[in-house]
């Protein structure tokens, strides 16, 4: 298995760089951030397979199974996505999930989802898909895998966006769902060519971590990385959990960090970044509101960030807007979102000659931006 670098090498505050508040936006500066975010070569590391079914999709897939309670008007669909709480969330969220019934439907999402991604510029992604939740509907194990990976390479070839997997557990199925995940991702004559890594979502609240430690031992030893969720609805234990018996390399969400200052100091010491999802803290209620979001004190405690989407559309959001949301959160410039987009390639499980080549253009349109 590859191992992360020690800390000394791996990304965060740059080796001779400033940090990222150092970017301040000047009120007066002519140019428009939006428009600089639109363009700008990204990375998203956070974005669920299903979650990220836009309301046409959605639609689309409610209609060709009439006996669900999802709406089939796509403007039905805000007041659906309008979640009271993360429970009501998650509920919202299987009764979509439960639109993928065929390979044909697995195709279908894989590659629209790949197709509003190149929209947002962003050249690679790794997307959190749920495996168990379709096998268990009755979807064939060997047509789910073909269905994915044939709509990931046909968008590389018609988008150039590059696509990888992280299987997750569905926490709320509890081990039966974590066998059968680490049981797809690691036989050989399943796997599929573009998984990564292996996750844990679902509800954190009853849903201890040190349980899938032997799931996550199986998944490491086959040379997948640990990217569970943590800390998203439950305080730092969850996190520190998460880190020592599932040997987190990343943490998703990771919000109640902010909580406990030795957290932050071995976040930032280990270079485990957080991939933050602001919007998606603020939708189920695990952040009152945005002013309140920790995403600055993570910056200032020096731990690495990254900035995602989650389920997008559900929460009437994009990585585009995402990228505001922090711009102003952290006072950014162009400059300074640049780095935050670098962060996350920095942090991603992509090649070597990859994360060069994304970086490149990176720096190549913020100096052609800046340069007009």
């Amino acid at each position: 298995m590859t191992r992360a670098p020690p800390a000394s090498c791996r990304p965060g505050r740059r080796s001779g760089e400033e940090p990222l508040t150092q970017h301040l936006v000047d009120p007066r500066a002519p140019r428009d951030l939006a428009a600089f975010i639109a363009e700008l070569p990204k990375a998203e590391l956070h974005v669920h397979h299903v979650g990220s079914a836009s309301p046409r999709i959605v639609s689309e897939l409610a209609a060709r199974h009439p006996d669900s309670k999802v709406p089939t008007d796509p403007a039905a669909l805000v007041d659906y996505f309008s979640f009271t709480d993360f429970a009501h969330f998650i509920e919202v969220y299987l009764s979509v999930v439960d639109l993928i019934r065929t390979p044909e439907d697995v195709r279908l999402l894989t590659y629209e989802v790949a197709r509003d991604l190149a929209r947002q510029q962003v050249r690679y992604a790794e997307l959190t898909i749920t495996p168990f939740s379709s096998t268990r509907r009755g979807i064939d194990e060997r047509a789910f895998m073909d269905a994915i990976e044939d709509a990931r390479k046909a968008a590389e070839s018609e988008f150039g966006t590059v696509l990888r997997w992280c299987f997750d557990i569905p926490g709320e199925a509890g081990l039966e769902a974590a066998e059968e995940t680490t049981r797809l991702a690691t036989d050989d004559r399943l796997r599929p060519e573009g998984l990564v890594s292996f996750g844990l979502g679902g509800p954190e609240v009853g849903v201890p971590r040190p349980q899938f430690k032997p799931y996550f031992d199986r998944a490491i030893a086959a040379g997948l990385h640990s990217v569970p969720h943590a800390g998203e609805t439950t305080g730092p234990e969850t996190v520190w959990d998460a880190l020592t018996h599932l040997r987190a390399e990343r943490i998703g969400h990771g919000t109640s960090s902010a909580q406990d200052p030795k957290l932050l100091a071995h976040l930032a010491e280990h270079g485990i970044a957080l991939e933050v999802c602001p919007t998606s803290n603020i939708a189920t209620r695990a952040v009152a509101t945005l002013d309140e979001h920790p995403i600055k004190e993570f910056v200032e405690a020096g731990v690495v960030v990254t900035i995602n989407s989650d389920d997008p559309p559900m929460f009437g959001t994009d990585l585009d807007n995402e990228y505001a949301v922090a711009a102003r959160l952290l006072g950014l410039d162009e400059r300074g979102l640049a780095e935050l987009a670098k962060n996350a390639v920095d942090v991603s499980f992509l090649d070597a000659a990859g994360k060069a080549r994304i970086k490149g253009e990176i720096d190549t349109y913020t100096a052609g931006w800046l340069d007009r």
